[in-house]
């Protein structure tokens, strides 16, 4: 005989009343289990047996599937827009559910909301229509550095998205460090300005960009920290000063929040040397 809390789980943790019914779990069967604690009912007709994070039960509270920056996050992927709270994807025409302490980002992008959680592809593409091209851009590189998009997935995408928007897929590379260096490389890109990438300097290192003789080097919220790190990189600008570079650095303040400034030092740079 099927065990109840087994199949759910099997289910990936969460399953359909409807469904379970299906399998020969009745509806008092169902109750029994939620009223004994061994299943939890997260909403009318959906059931979850396991622990579940808290944001996939406030996605499914609310009636929909975790997506967007909430699932990029949570695999480690690099996402610009700061979370709120979760990204929930209820479907065209859909409406949310109100639960307790409900903070949750409504998509009502066309389709149908899988239970639980979208994959990764859907995720990217939500992010886009959330956060716009430059967030979708960093994540996409992130996720590709990440060995999380093989070929056939970076397929499925650039098909997804509207011919306009293709060209993104297009420029990107596997190789980007940071979302910081994607964002930097892209609004320099729209303004017709082409980087040679993650170049090895003899006597200097390995450097994020290289445009004629300026070196770009641009440090993340985690990087560069402490007078370690801070005296290496004195170190290495010092060495690419003798072989006739000049190097900027930007931290992520300063390209998320103040990218006119990085724009133009960057092209009054180049104008000097």
């Amino acid at each position: 005989m099927l065990s109840l809390i087994d199949t759910i789980r099997r289910r990936g943790g969460i399953a359909r009343g409807s469904d379970l019914q299906r399998l020969g779990f009745s509806r008092s069967a169902l109750a029994r289990a939620v009223q004994g604690g061994a299943v939890e009912r997260l909403r009318d007709g959906v059931f979850a047996a396991g622990p579940i994070t808290p944001d996939i039960r406030a996605a499914v509270a609310h009636g929909g599937a975790l997506s967007c920056a909430s699932v990029l996050t949570a695999l480690r992927i690099w996402v610009l827009p700061e979370i709120t709270g979760p990204h929930v994807w209820l479907g065209a025409g859909r409406h949310g559910h109100t639960h307790p302490h409900c903070d949750c980002v409504p998509h009502y992008y066309r389709g149908t909301p899988p239970l639980g959680r979208t994959d990764l592809e859907t995720a990217l593409l939500h992010l886009r229509l959330c956060a716009g091209d430059e967030a979708f851009f960093a994540a996409f590189e992130s996720a590709w550095r990440r060995r999380l998009l093989p070929l056939a997935a970076r397929r499925r995408i650039r098909e997804a998205l509207p011919f306009s928007a293709r060209w993104l897929v297009d420029l990107a590379r596997h190789d980007a460090d940071s979302g910081l260096e994607s964002l930097l490389r892209l609004r320099l890109h729209v303004i017709g300005l082409r980087l040679e990438c993650q170049v090895r300097i003899d006597g200097v290192g390995r450097v994020d960009f290289v445009v004629g003789r300026l070196i770009i080097e641009v440090d993340g919220r985690e990087n560069h920290d402490g007078e370690t790190k801070r005296h290496t990189d004195l170190v290495r600008d010092a060495a690419a000063a003798r072989l006739g570079y000049r190097t900027l650095r930007f931290d992520y303040a300063q390209v998320v929040h103040d990218w006119p400034s990085v724009q133009a030092a960057i092209l009054a740079a180049m104008s000097e040397v």
